[in-house]
């Protein structure tokens, strides 16, 4: 019998030690953090519980990158990709690492020189926008192109232009944070010949990979073909699906043993393995969790559905693109009456927390993202500030 979860359920967490709920005062709303306000599902809960009981702490087998004896947390990733993506992966190509801003950081360090560069597409998660600045090389940007229905589609022309001589790694985001873009087939196939081209390396960030709506689907950019998983780093996690940010547990697939030499390499000395929590969280979320997810995302579909309606409906001047992944919005203040920074406005006046969409980069001024992973009352209650700030602004 499937377990039914309740995602309308509202938890306090503002007696917990949640960055989201505490940086604010309490009569603020936030809705900024990727973190949703769900319970992770009840076989993780029951999983971490039986690993206290058990009362052993020590290192996690997860430290071995020894191909004879794989673990049993790299045997799950491999048959999920294979079950998932049809994508074939060894054990030795698996590498963990606390999370995937850690995972996109080290690939910097391992394969850009201080004279070489990081191609990132803005507006982009604010890591990955400063990715290059915290590893002490050159940054490239190109815009995306914001379409009339609040879609995004590349201009190859531009993404051909960003790629120079001093390109050596691309930084992929898919599905996009903050845009919610799920990349398709034919474009992931450009991007990655472009890159092949030029010479430039990917790093491909899917931390939300599991987190796409209908209609779409994830396409890994390393399964389309052998040329394009040897010259791609991917980074994924189980934290964003199951709500483990928390637990620090992501991984890496290297497939080039070259690139993965020198990514073990780069990670030698600072990041020797994962939480061992995070291990059993991830496992018991990719063993028993399929149920949970299921119902999550029938309800964070619900959730952006009524989201784009109440937007069109209550909120003159904001547009809303329908996300196509992920559980952010990306909502474009810029027609409103606001003068100010809109973040600083809701703020201020709804007294609701969004992120500025100016720490995205280029193309996010009069932007704001919204964390719509909360139950649909929550979500309910952000959208009445916004509305009745909107209507002071007028």
């Amino acid at each position: 019998m499937t377990f039914q979860y309740d995602f309308d359920e509202q938890r306090d967490r503002r007696c917990s030690d949640s960055i989201k709920w505490r940086k604010y005062d309490e009569d603020i709303l936030p809705m900024w953090v990727a973190d949703m306000d769900f319970l992770s599902p009840e076989p993780v809960i029951h999983a971490l519980r039986e690993r206290i009981e058990h009362g052993f702490f020590g290192y996690p087998d997860c430290i071995s990158d020894d191909p004879d004896q794989p673990s049993v947390m790299r045997q799950i990733i491999i048959e999920r990709l294979a079950r998932l993506y049809n994508w074939p992966v060894q054990p030795e190509q698996i590498i963990f690492v606390p999370g995937v801003v850690t995972g996109f950081n080290l690939a910097c360090h391992a394969l850009v020189s201080p004279a070489e560069a990081v191609v990132i597409q803005t507006p982009v998660y604010p890591p990955i926008l400063g990715a290059a600045k915290e590893t002490g090389v050159q940054g490239q940007e190109m815009e995306l192109t914001l379409n009339p229905d609040g879609s995004y589609e590349i201009d190859w022309d531009a993404f051909e232009r960003s790629l120079t001589s001093r390109s050596k790694l691309f930084i992929l985001c898919n599905p996009h944070n903050p845009v919610g873009k799920v990349f398709r087939q034919d474009e992931l196939l450009r991007m990655a010949e472009i890159c092949l081209r030029h010479g430039v390396f990917i790093c491909s960030d899917e931390i939300h990979c599991d987190l796409v709506f209908s209609g779409h689907r994830h396409i890994p950019i390393a399964a389309l073909a052998p040329e394009i998983s040897e010259n791609t780093i991917t980074l994924m996690a189980p934290s964003k699906t199951y709500n483990l940010a928390g637990l620090q547990c992501s991984f890496a697939i290297i497939q080039n043993a070259e690139l993965r030499k020198r990514y073990l390499h780069a990670r030698g000395g600072l990041v020797p393995w994962v939480n061992l929590m995070g291990m059993v969280a991830a496992q018991s979320a990719y063993q028993h969790g399929d149920g949970w997810l299921a119902q999550l995302l029938q309800y964070l579909e619900a959730n952006r559905d009524f989201l784009c309606d109440y937007v069109g409906r209550e909120l003159p001047g904001v547009k809303i693109g329908k996300a196509e992944g992920t559980y952010l919005a990306w909502l474009d203040c810029r027609q409103t009456a606001i003068i100010q920074n809109p973040c600083q406005f809701f703020l201020e006046k709804g007294r609701v927390a969004f992120n500025d969409g100016e720490t995205f980069g280029k193309g996010g001024q009069g932007f704001v993202r919204l964390n719509f992973g909360c139950p649909r009352s929550t979500l309910r209650d952000g959208l009445e500030r916004v509305k009745t700030a909107l209507q002071c602004a007028g």
